[in-house]
């Protein structure tokens, strides 16, 4: 046994019988499973969970927004973008929108700040252990940490993206190259454009698996070109109907404010 397999070993013994001790009666059986056969075994049921999660992609992704539909769309709240440290705002329309994040909107500790259901123990969306109330020490459900991190970093999660395609790209159907790429099939832009006052949870969609594919580059590189072609034309109808004297652009601010270089 190589001194790697040695070390791996002696520390799986020991961060299984940690896991054990900390285990309460009642725990989440797949994720159990799932911690024992990972190469590493996470040392405390926390752990466990994130690396459920983390491994169960898409099932977060579809979870999250799930959790989201049952919170609802908040009263009074609005998709709108913003700049200040305190406002939960995002800056781009690229990030999805988080009304739970707003301090109008939040639902205080014990509550996740991307869902807006309650948490319980360690990071899960169901209270398993009969707690009668939320842990009020978490802000986030583990499986909203990881859809968030798939809606705000696609690109990250290309792997899992290429195999629920069956690595074929979405556009042309033919395998898909090590170049491929992850595009909003509805681009984001055209999300705030014309879709920017449907209900939050039915936003969500925009950022999460249903409207992610994964396309070879050179269709990538195609399909964003004609969506700057688009934009582009689209401003320049916006600056023609501009009668002299008012500012250019959409009173309701068409253009992202804080834009990147991607054309998506």
């Amino acid at each position: 046994m190589s001194t790697a397999s040695e070390w791996r070993a002696t520390r799986n013994v020991a961060a299984r019988a940690r896991l054990e001790r900390a285990l309460p009666a009642r725990f989440p059986a797949p994720v159990l499973q799932h911690a024992l056969a990972r190469p590493l075994i996470p040392p405390t049921p926390r752990l466990a969970v994130e690396s459920y999660w983390r491994a169960h992609l898409l099932r977060a992704d579809r979870l999250a927004r799930a959790l989201a539909t049952r919170s609802g769309h908040p009263e009074g709240w609005t998709w709108r973008l913003g700049t200040g440290k305190d406002s939960g705002l995002a800056a781009t329309f690229r990030l999805p929108p988080s009304p739970f994040r707003e301090p109008a909107h939040a639902r205080g500790k014990g509550h996740c700040c991307i869902c807006g259901q309650p948490v319980y123990r360690f990071g899960w969306h169901r209270d398993l252990w009969d707690a009668g109330a939320p842990n009020k020490n978490a802000r986030w459900h583990a499986a909203c940490v990881t859809a968030w991190k798939l809606w705000v970093a696609p690109s990250d999660q290309v792997k899992a993206l290429k195999a629920r395609q069956r690595h074929r790209c979405a556009a042309s159907g033919k395998r898909l190259f090590k170049t491929a790429e992850v595009d909003h099939r509805v681009p984001l832009y055209r999300v705030w454009r014309e879709h920017r006052d449907a209900p939050w949870p039915t936003l969500l969609d925009y950022w999460g698996a249903p409207n992610l594919q994964v396309v070879n580059r050179v269709v990538h590189v195609e399909k964003c070109g004609q969506e700057a072609n688009e934009r582009a034309l689209s401003r320049r109808a916006a600056r023609a109907a501009v009668t002299p004297g008012e500012p250019h652009g959409d009173a309701r601010g068409e253009d992202d404010p804080h834009p990147d270089l991607s054309p998506r």
